[in-house]
């Protein structure tokens, strides 16, 4: 059987990177970011399949997680968080864990992402069920923290997707919905933070926002169940009221605060 190869760890198409000046090194640095949305288009075949599983499994009652180390993990927590004040769901809907905890947040912790038992029992921490689905995210496809949670997950019958950047990893053998979106070398040889962690920013993205259109979280093309945490995003609900109703901004600001929701003061307005 040969040997699997991790095209996020060969060799940099660029060489001698510190005798370049930083105008040759911003261009090749765009050069490699503009290939990374030609292979998420690649990908989006697969992208769909889990994005079906997903909303079928939230529509349901199921939560999503997503699990992952280093990079990955932090880009899973960044769209998990982002999900409650972008579409109004309570932050049970969409969890993130990373290897080494909270703390792994802000501090490398690169050694607790080779620890294979961890993952299962940060989800049991959460309670999982099958009725929820897991999200294993990892570049390399091969961190034993992610691979080992997909595994226990499978196990137990829970349903499980992953994201990764390499062809036939042990990743995406072992999760039922597999995305593999290979963007080739890294311009810092090995760095998968760069166009890697591009690619899978872009695909959580479309993974969280498709979901929350299908369960009903977005009205037209609008955030309608914001949560209205500031004063920029007030005045966002606002706008999106007078558009909708035709009213004018003072009224559209009184129902807002009111009923602290963009869509029933439209629903309200329009009644």
């Amino acid at each position: 059987m040969a040997a699997f190869e991790k095209t996020t760890e060969q060799a940099s198409n660029y060489r001698d990177l510190e005798k370049q000046s930083v105008e040759t090194l911003l261009r090749n640095i765009n050069r490699e970011d503009k290939s990374v949305p030609v292979a998420v288009e690649k990908s989006l075949p697969q992208i769909e399949r889990l994005v079906d599983q997903v909303a079928v499994k939230m529509k349901n009652g199921g939560r999503l997680f997503y699990i992952g180390s280093g990079t990955s993990g932090r880009l899973g927590i960044l769209d998990a968080s982002e999900c409650p004040p972008t579409f109004g769901v309570s932050d049970k809907w969409v969890t993130a864990l990373i290897a080494g905890g909270d703390s792994a947040i802000r501090k490398a912790e690169e050694k607790a992402e080779d620890d294979k038992s961890q993952a299962w029992k940060d989800l049991h921490q959460e309670n999982i069920t099958k009725d929820d689905i897991v999200i294993g995210i990892a570049a390399s496809g091969t961190t034993p923290y992610v691979l080992g949670g997909i595994e226990d997950c499978t196990t137990k019958n829970i349903a499980t997707g992953c994201i990764t950047c390499n062809a036939g990893s042990p990743l995406s053998k072992k999760a039922q919905f597999p995305i593999e979106c290979v963007v080739g070398p890294e311009f810092v040889t090995g760095s998968s933070r760069m166009k890697a962690g591009t690619a899978q920013k872009l695909i959580l993205n479309m993974i969280s926002t498709t979901v929350m259109i299908k369960l009903g979280r977005v009205k037209g093309n609008k955030m309608v169940d914001m949560q209205l945490t500031n004063e920029k995003l007030k005045e966002r609900g606002i706008k999106m009221i007078v558009e909708a109703t035709k009213t004018d901004s003072k009224t559209a600001e009184r129902e807002l605060l009111k009923t602290q929701n963009v869509r029933e003061a439209i629903k309200n307005l329009n009644s």
